[in-house]
This record gives C-alpha cells, structure tokens and sequence, in this order.
C-alpha cells in the first residue's frame, strides 16, 4: 500500500481560512454542482464521496509533479489537509476508480459546465443570434507499450505497397520491406467548443484513426444543445450522412468545402437564387434519399478565398459578413489544442494502458476547462471579454494557489491572467519553410449544372 504523502503546499499553518486554497476549494465548489451526483451509488464498501474523488481528480491533472502517482501524492496531500480525510489509500485505487466512473461522470459534469458557462457568459453566449460550436479533431501520443498499440495503432499501418507515406521513400529496397514497428500509439480526439467563451463543450476521443465526422454524429445524438446552435467546422466536416443528422435534429451548419464536395445547381425548374445549391451524391440518389439544399457562401480570409456551405437559407438569418466572422472565430479551437497539448503538457499522456490513457486524457480536457471557466468568470465580471484571457498565466496562478500560496487573493489573480497588450515589432512567419505544403488546400468544390435525368428523379421524389 502506497504511503500517503504531503506536498508542501498542505502545511496546517498555510490552510486558514482565506488563504488561496481554501479559495481554490470555494471556487470548484460552486463550479461543480454536487446535486448531479446524487443518483449514483458507489460499491459498497467504498468510503469516498463523488464531491471528494472529483476535487481528487481535479487536483490530480492540475499537479506540475512530471508523474503521474507524485501528483496523485500532491494531490491527495492537498485534499487530506482540505477535507480532513484520505481520500484514496493508493494511486492504484484512484487509477481504477478513474476507469470505473470517467465515462459517467464526465457527461453529468460538461452538463453542469455548460450551466455555469450560460450564466456568466453575458454578450459572449451567441454570436448574432446563433450558439456558436467549432468542431474539430487533433490526436495525442501515449506510451508505446503493447496494449497502447493494439488499441490506439492501425492494423498493417504503411504496409500495403500503395501506401502514400511508402511511397516518398526513395529508397525502392526499403519501399518493399515492412515496417520495422507500428505507428506510434494515438489517441484521437474530436474535440466540440464554445466560439464565443473560447472554451470547450464537449468532445470524444478514439483510436488514433478514427473518424472525425462519426464522433460528431455520436455527440449529436447523445448529447442536447440549445436552440439555434450553429456548427462551423473545415472542410474534413463534410458528408451526406453529417449534415443530413445536423438539419434533422433541427441545428445548423457552416462547413468549409473545397475540391472533394460536387455541388448542383438549378436541379429545380423554379428559378433560384445564385447561392442556392443541392448536395446529392449519386450513391444517395440511387437509395432515392431527397437532396440537401443549401446556400454557398464565398468569403476572402487573407490571400485565402474560403468557400463555405451552410443549411441556413435565409441571408436575413445568415450574412456573409457575419459568416466570415463565425467562421474567423474558428480558428480558436486550435489554439485550444495548443493550451492542451503545449501549455497543458498533454502532447504525450503517461498512462500505459488504454482506459488509463483514456481516463488521464478526458480529466486533462476536464480540468483545463475549469481553469478557463474560473478565469473567465472574474475577468467578465471586470469588464475583459474571453478574447484577452491567457491560459498558460491562469494555469501558472491555480498551480501556485496549489503549490505555494501566495498572499494575493485568487480572484484578482485571475483578473490579471490576460494576454500581453503589446504590439508585435517583427513578422510572426517562420524563416524556413518547406517547398511542399504538409497539407495541401481545400480548393474549389465542384459545381455543376445539374442534368435532365439528376432533374427527372427529383421531380419523381417530390411527387
């Protein structure tokens, strides 16, 4: 059994009354409401609480200890000194609990965020009169450990002789032999987040090539959302069967397309406006499923010309200017990433196990949320929109409310956790850059004039 360890930070002297962990504590207090938890039983002879292993588990992903039982030590030291009880004898106690209730915890806790988020958002809540939600999709390594490949690694990855990333090698002896060891071990994450707050609002993870799209299509049919919500996501968010989900659950979508999308124009005989486009696959059209219509809009972002689809019709609901900027908004989900993975430090999770991993990961996405919501609330408050927030400042000021106490008090700490104001002398742009884009452009989509049979068959659905 794991001795159980006090950080520095749980000295009796450091934890009066007012001091900043104390105010951490108050803070996750009405962050998290404890009422979601009342249906849920642990086993039997369990003497934790579910207010006790979440604040646990909290503490845990927000620890600067490089691993994961020394933050586990910091983090029930913290709680002992806080509750007045331990929580968890063991880190292996703690790691199987964390694998027994993450997947029923977590939905019961991103409902409670987004709460708490409606009610401090103010003007930040909709854009327009839409709910703003960017989609997108990112992978983080885990240790390369059997299980961790057999989960996370595709099967015969690079094997077959056609594979593009064989392909390249110039060396045609090595192109015929096979790889030496799998890809390395990935979890992929399709991550749903709040474009006005700048924060997330749900996501889902899988194998590191897992669909982007399907994981979407599943929190659409989990998951609620308020009216009026609005989509908006690049050109990987296409398809029949996403957007089809989307309209029917009565949301709305603003995707990028480009050269991998073939758009029809006057499928009716009624004439129609110039932005007025159909989506109709042909293997759709052969199960004799109707077409999507849908508007095109075109927009210049930079020496980038952006076009866009969405299934809001009305131009009074839907501008292009305010398309543009939702779709500028966008951008924020990667610098989401970013904080994850860079300032957070989960580019490479240490869990060496799939459900482990799994846990460690959604806990991480978890607790970064709760340091943005934290920040937000008090800097809303002081008249700082969610744009000037830092996370690597406010995760800096939780940690040493954690870790070290200083005299000032949280809250005015969180209000100065804000981007520099400064204005940049030089060119951000890198000084090297390759001569073969990694990723190449979206393009045009296709646009055609739709043909006497396409207009046969629509004429027959319609009846």
């Amino acid at each position: 059994m794991r001795k159980v360890t006090t950080a520095r930070s749980t000295n009796s002297t450091a934890l009066l009354d007012g001091t900043l962990p104390r105010q951490l504590h108050r803070a996750l207090t009405w962050a998290l409401d404890t009422q979601l938890f009342a249906h849920l039983t642990p086993h039997g002879n369990t003497t934790w609480t579910f207010p006790q292993f979440i604040l646990l588990a909290i503490f845990w992903v927000w620890s600067e200890c490089s691993t994961l039982t020394k933050a586990f030590d910091h983090a029930q030291g913290l709680c002992k000194s806080l509750l007045g009880t331990v929580v968890f004898k063991s880190f292996t106690g703690f790691a199987s609990a964390l694998t027994t209730w993450t997947h029923t915890l977590i939905p019961l806790l991103w409902q409670c965020l987004q709460q708490r988020m409606a009610q401090i958002a103010g003007p930040h809540w909709r854009i327009g009169q839409w709910l703003p939600l960017a989609v997108d999709g990112s992978r983080t390594t885990t240790p390369r450990t059997q299980k961790n490949e057999q989960s996370f690694c595709p099967h015969r990855y690079g094997c077959g002789r056609t594979a593009k990333s064989r392909k390249k090698w110039k060396n045609k002896r090595r192109r015929k032999k096979a790889l030496s060891q799998p890809v390395h071990p990935q979890i992929w994450l399709t991550l749903v987040w709040h474009m006005g707050l700048k924060m997330p609002w749900s996501w889902k993870c899988g194998p590191g090539n897992a669909s982007e799209r399907q994981h979407v299509k599943e929190l659409l049919e989990t998951q609620k959302y308020p009216d009026k919500t609005l989509f908006c996501g690049d050109a990987g968010f296409v398809g029949y069967d996403l957007w089809t989900a989307m309209t029917n659950r009565g949301h709305h979508f603003l995707i990028r397309v480009g050269s991998n999308i073939r758009l029809l124009r006057r499928l009716g005989n009624v004439k129609q406006r110039g932005d007025l486009v159909h989506f109709w696959p042909n293997a759709v059209m052969a199960k004799k499923e109707p077409p999507l219509a849908l508007r095109l809009l075109k927009f210049r972002m930079g020496r980038c010309e952006i076009f866009a689809v969405t299934n809001v019709l009305s131009e009074r609901n839907l501008s292009v200017a305010t398309a543009k900027r939702l779709y500028q908004a966008r951008w924020g989900v990667e610098v989401q990433f970013r904080s994850l993975k860079q300032t957070f430090g989960r580019s490479k999770l240490h869990s060496r196990t799939p459900e482990r991993a799994y846990s460690e990961l959604e806990w991480s996405l978890l607790g970064l949320w709760l340091v943005q919501l934290l920040t937000v609330s008090e800097q809303i408050r002081s008249g700082i929109g969610p744009e000037r927030s830092s996370v690597s400042v406010a995760l800096q000021v939780f940690r040493d409310a954690m870790s070290r106490g200083r005299p000032m008090g949280l809250p005015k700490q969180l209000r100065g956790a804000v981007k520099d104001t400064y204005k940049r002398q030089s060119k951000k742009a890198a000084r090297y850059r390759p001569k073969c884009k990694d990723k190449p452009s979206a393009g045009k989509p296709k646009i055609v004039e739709a043909t006497a049979e396409q207009k046969r068959k629509y004429r027959l659905l319609k009846g």
